[in-house]
């Protein structure tokens, strides 16, 4: 495995979240307080429709970075080349379907953002500017893939999030001095832009070969990337149904001013898993390379470990978002915004459980496994919407969304957290999946069991700051012990830390020694007297 290029693609794309995070919580506020906490809402159901319509897309992205993969490894460039001009013509389609459906889908705005005239926008202006955003997105999208399938996911991590950089500092800047929602959404068009053209000039520099040779796919290919292709259309179906759904059935059902206050919870906990699965997603195309190159047994044996560390990163922070979410509402975006306790229990436990899915999803896509399930995201997204609308028409009021996030989660436990397990590792791996389903499901109870405790030991104080640490630091006490016992019950995950460990004690040592001036004259003393040694069996020779 590429360790080296591993821990450059994680450490740059973590580096980076930090910063946009506390940036885009800076624009959600002024957001909330210069426009108003229903045109948040409002802004949240668009991402949420476009989402949907991303639906498009069909999973190209993955399919390309998979099958770049091999030619990569083989050093055949034409190939490389002929998949890379196959994909560059699919996103120009692909980028033009979603402008039409976007245009399709604007008369039905004012029916799913309920309450619309409170936020006091033109609704068809504004979604066509958002829209307008995303379409430039995929007039470079192929490059981008192209950069990753070489296992440079920094590269691009570092062009988005300095365009993410940017937009948020004209949105602050803009909500600041004109309070206008327009130019707001203007912002996004320039960054994109903006990413668009440090796109094509990296990708010039460095794939210039590729880009300039004219080859065409073969008829075997061609119907691989269409397998791959279907197969991720229907994982993208199912992955949007399932996590922008529940925005659109609160903003039609219940309003967009709870969608509002529901997204400033949202945006927190989407902010730190987007951190935390920056721990697995850049490492995709890593860990596709492994598995060419070093076979199903070591991609199994990692497989292990990144699912333990699922867990102990998910534990940690997962409790720690339940203890301050409140009052990080409080302080960030206003007092007036909370939501009731039973929300963020929910939420917590939502997100947990999709979170656990991330080691899996990872060796799926790097392995290519995704075409064995496809059917189950359309099932899935089917059965979530179904019991989504079901439990907000007969929870009370005051749960409604409390409805709606449960009906996630009981589609996350019972369809994806056993079909995803099973395809991997009879398709991939090749091996017995029962072991996981044990370890699985035990580290969701773990963490619910520890949660539902970490509900009724939690202080209530005055000020909002000392009650956050009194909490925070409950969250991570509870969550020291079973982050242990599991971390020494996992050999394989005990041996890559030692390994790591060791290699780190050993720099540091090496560091030590070159740097002391004393360790320096004890060296070139030995050495000195270890020649003298050696002229002298020469001298007698």
């Amino acid at each position: 495995m590429d360790k080296k290029r591993s821990l450059l693609n994680v450490s740059v794309s973590i580096g980076f979240k930090f910063i946009i995070i506390i940036l885009e919580i800076l624009v959600r506020r002024f957001l909330i307080r210069y426009i108003g906490n229903e045109v948040n809402g409002l802004n949240s159901l668009y991402l949420s429709i476009l989402d949907f319509l991303a639906i498009a897309e069909l999973g190209v992205g993955s399919a390309i970075t998979y099958c770049m993969y091999k030619p990569i490894v083989d050093g055949d460039k034409q190939k490389t080349a002929a998949l890379y001009h196959l994909f560059r013509k699919l996103y120009f389609v692909i980028g033009a379907v979603i402008v039409i459906a976007g245009c399709a889908i604007m008369p039905l705005l004012p029916y799913l953002a309920k309450d619309y005239t409170d936020a006091n926008v033109n609704l068809y202006l504004t979604f066509g500017l958002m829209l307008s955003s995303v379409a430039v997105t995929y007039l470079f999208s192929a490059k981008t893939s192209l950069i990753n399938a070489y296992k440079d996911n920094y590269i691009v991590n570092i062009i988005s999030s300095l365009g993410r950089i940017v937009q948020c500092g004209l949105q602050m800047l803009v909500l600041f001095l004109t309070g206008s929602f327009l130019w707001y959404l203007g912002c996004r068009i320039i960054s994109s832009v903006l990413q668009w053209i440090a796109t094509e000039i990296t990708t010039r520099y460095k794939h210039s070969d590729i880009i300039k040779i004219k080859s065409s796919v073969d008829t075997e290919t061609k119907k691989e990337v269409t397998k791959n292709v279907k197969a991720m259309f229907m994982h993208k179906i199912g992955g949007i149904l399932v996590n922008t759904a529940d925005s659109i059935i609160i903003s039609s059902f219940i309003g967009i001013v709870i969608l509002g206050k529901y997204s400033n919870y949202t945006s927190i906990v989407i902010a730190m898993t987007s951190i935390l699965t920056l721990c697995f997603t850049p490492l995709t195309s890593v860990v596709g390379h492994m598995f060419v190159e070093e076979g199903r047994e070591t991609a199994q044996k990692y497989c292990g470990v990144f699912h333990t560390l699922n867990f102990v990163l998910g534990m940690v922070f997962f409790l720690g978002y339940y203890a301050v979410a409140d009052n990080l509402v409080s302080v960030l975006f206003g007092t007036d915004l909370e939501l009731s306790k039973a929300v963020s229990f929910v939420i917590t436990l939502n997100y947990f459980i999709q979170f656990m899915r991330q080691g899996c999803m990872l060796f799926r896509d790097a392995t290519g496994t995704f075409y064995n399930d496809r059917w189950k995201p359309l099932f899935e997204g089917m059965i979530n919407i179904g019991l989504s609308v079901l439990f907000v028409c007969v929870f009370p009021e005051d749960y409604k969304v409390v409805g709606v996030i449960t009906a996630t989660i009981i589609t996350n436990l019972f369809i994806c957290h056993i079909i995803e397990p099973y395809v991997l590792y009879k398709y991939a791996f090749r091996s017995d999946m029962k072991k996981y389903y044990v370890r699985n499901y035990a580290y969701i109870l773990i963490f619910a069991a520890i949660l539902a405790a970490l509900n009724f030991s939690m202080v209530t104080i005055e000020n909002h700051w000392l009650e956050l640490l009194a909490n925070g630091g409950i969250a991570v006490a509870l969550a020291v012990v079973p982050c242990i016992i599991v971390i020494f019950l996992n050999r394989d995950f005990l041996n890559i830390m030692k390994s790591v460990l060791r290699k780190i004690f050993h720099r540091h040592t090496k560091t030590a020694v070159e740097s002391n001036p004393v360790c320096q004259h004890e060296n070139l003393k030995n050495d000195s007297e270890t020649d003298s040694v050696e002229d002298d069996k020469d001298s007698d020779e």
